[in-house]
């Protein structure tokens, strides 16, 4: 069966999406909570804090381009300073849970919980409130989707099903706007590296950047070929040291040179696929 070409604002041949992971030392903490008295380890994460996510805005604003950045309410209760900037300079601020919670093991009374506890910190540290919602970490179930739908939540941007933007059928009447994300685009995965708790597991990574960047672009290369969506994911703690930075902005310049692309934000995707939907 031959796949639908998606049809995008002004004749463009495809979307692409920048989005930023404000996980902070929450990721650590996700992976052993003992972590809370190692300050090595801790310090990973709070790096993506203290000096990754400058570089990341002040790329941004040097390209004219704003992202979306999914935000646990713990880190806008502990980080509202940098909050307040990222909303300021123009970006979107979507929820990534309270505090790394794996949604699929907890109850829906305690989903729901960490949820609008998320929306609130956000709706106090900057006065936007977030329409979009992505799942801070493990799993999570089709109730965790209902229950977001329920909290006021527009799209989500959690699932590998797809390469375009489609409405999730919640199976209780509601659709949830889906917007895919792939690991390849991720740049965690390739470059977040600790000892103990051990990550990877099997140890043995931290990824060759020419490499990482060849992925990108060939991924971003096969999306527009097909007028697909690319959603490239990134973690200050992993994409903001000095040497990575600099991908990038590699991956930046490289899609901007791209004649025909569309960059919104999660938000606007959402609002094209509503005007899209009412046609």
């Amino acid at each position: 069966m031959r796949l639908e070409r998606p049809v995008w604002p002004n004749d463009n041949q495809c979307a692409a999406m920048v989005t930023i992971n404000l996980n902070a030392e929450l990721f650590w903490l996700g992976l052993d909570p003992t972590c809370i008295d190692k300050p090595k380890t801790l310090s990973l994460g709070q790096y993506g804090m203290t000096r990754g996510v400058d570089r990341i805005l002040d790329i941004l604003d040097e390209k004219n381009l704003n992202a979306t950045f999914f935000v646990p309410g713990w880190v806008a209760e502990n980080y509202t300073e940098q909050i307040r900037d990222i909303c300021e300079r123009g970006h979107e601020i979507a929820s990534l849970g309270y505090k790394q919670e794996n949604m699929a093991i907890l109850t829906e009374e305690e989903q729901e919980e960490a949820i609008r506890k998320s929306i609130c910190a956000i709706e106090q540290a900057c006065g936007q409130t977030p329409i979009g919602f992505r799942c801070p970490d493990g799993e999570l179930t089709l109730d965790t989707l209902r229950i977001a739908k329920n909290l006021g939540m527009k799209y989500s941007s959690n699932l590998c099903d797809d390469d375009r933007p489609y409405w999730k059928e919640l199976n209780d009447g509601n659709v949830l706007l889906e917007i895919p994300v792939h690991w390849v685009n991720y740049d965690l995965p390739y470059f977040a590296f600790n000892y103990h708790p051990a990550f990877p597991a099997g140890q043995g990574r931290i990824a060759n950047y020419t490499g990482v960047l060849n992925n990108w672009q060939d991924e971003f290369d096969g999306c527009k070929e097909y007028g697909l969506c690319y959603v490239l994911q990134l973690d200050p703690a992993t994409i903001g040291s000095p040497g990575r930075i600099g991908l990038f902005e590699d991956i930046l310049d490289y899609m901007l040179a791209s004649q025909n692309v569309w960059f919104p934000t999660a938000a606007e995707m959402y609002e094209y696929k509503e005007k899209c939907l009412k046609l």
